[in-house]
C-alpha cells in the first residue's frame, strides 16, 4: 500500500501466535539468560509464580504475524523505528492476537513518507501485555505533471539519440 493511500485509524490484526515454552526458554538462554526466564525453581519466588516470557520474544511472536499481514506490500522501503511497552507478563501457553492501526502519518519527500503503526497484543483472556509503537518508511505514488516527460517520471534518463 502507497503512503498516499494510508489513512490514519486504518487497522488490521494478526492471527493468534502461541507461546511454546520451548521456543520461550530456547530463546531466554540465547538471549535473555536471567533466572526469571529460565529457572523453573526461582520463578516460583517471584509475583509471578512461574516462568514468564521474555519480552522482546513475546513481541517478535506477534511481529511475524504482523509481517504475514504485509501491510505495506511491496512499497515498505524500510523499517526506521520500534518502541515497546511492556503491560502484563506472558506466560508459557499464553496466545497472544496483535491489533495493528496506522496511528501517525509524515510525508517526508515527494518520494516517500513515515507510516507510524502502533500494535496493540492482548493475551487470550483479552488483557493488553504489550505494545509496540513501529516507524516505517513507504513509498509515494509518483505523480507526473503535465510538463514532466515519461522518462523522469519514472526515474530512468532517455537513451541519448
Amino acid at each position: 500500500m502507497y503512503f498516499d493511500d494510508l489513512k490514519i485509524g486504518m487497522t488490521t490484526y494478526t492471527d493468534p501466535a502461541t507461546i511454546e515454552k520451548e521456543k520461550m526458554l530456547a530463546f531466554a538462554y540465547d538471549y535473555d539468560n536471567v533466572p526469571l526466564h529460565t529457572d523453573e525453581e526461582y520463578a516460583k519466588t517471584t509475583p509471578f509464580k512461574k516462568l514468564i516470557a521474555p519480552g522482546v520474544m513475546s513481541f517478535l511472536e506477534v511481529w511475524a504475524k504482523y509481517l504475514e499481514v504485509d501491510f505495506f506490500g511491496g512499497q515498505l522501503l524500510a523499517g526506521k523505528s520500534t518502541k515497546i511497552e511492556w503491560e502484563k507478563p506472558v506466560f508459557a501457553g499464553d496466545v497472544l492476537t496483535g491489533k495493528a492501526t496506522v496511528t501517525k502519518l509524515m510525508k517526508r519527500s515527494e518520494k516517500n513518507g513515515i507510516a507510524e503503526v502502533t500494535i496493540d497484543v492482548c493475551n487470550q483472556n483479552g488483557e493488553l501485555v504489550l505494545t509496540a509503537v513501529t516507524e516505517a518508511i513507504v513509498k509515494c505514488r509518483c505523480v507526473k505533471t503535465m510538463a514532466e516527460p515519461d522518462s523522469i517520471a519514472i526515474g530512468f534518463e532517455e537513451k541519448p539519440s
